[in-house]
């Protein structure tokens, strides 16, 4: 039977790495993979880019604070 599941999305400031990208995603996955028990395979990791001057409106408002009821992290700052 092939998983397919579950999805995860990185956004972040520009400025690292293609290699800490990589990387980063690549611990995600495998950390996902192993605490919900779906093989690595099944785990897709995308890294979105937001400029500093769009992180308030595009993230932080809209999608962290709009979604504030399904998050199991909450963000250790305010906007």
């Amino acid at each position: 039977k092939e998983e397919h599941m579950p999805h995860v999305e990185i956004k972040c400031y520009p400025g690292r790495s293609e290699e800490v990208k990589k990387a980063c995603a690549e611990r995600i996955a495998a950390d996902v993979a192993e605490t919900l028990g779906c093989p690595a395979t099944a785990v897709s990791v995308a890294i979105k880019e937001i400029p500093q001057d769009d992180w308030k409106e595009k993230v932080f408002d809209g999608q962290i604070m709009a979604d504030k009821d399904s998050l199991y992290v909450e963000p250790g700052y305010t906007c």
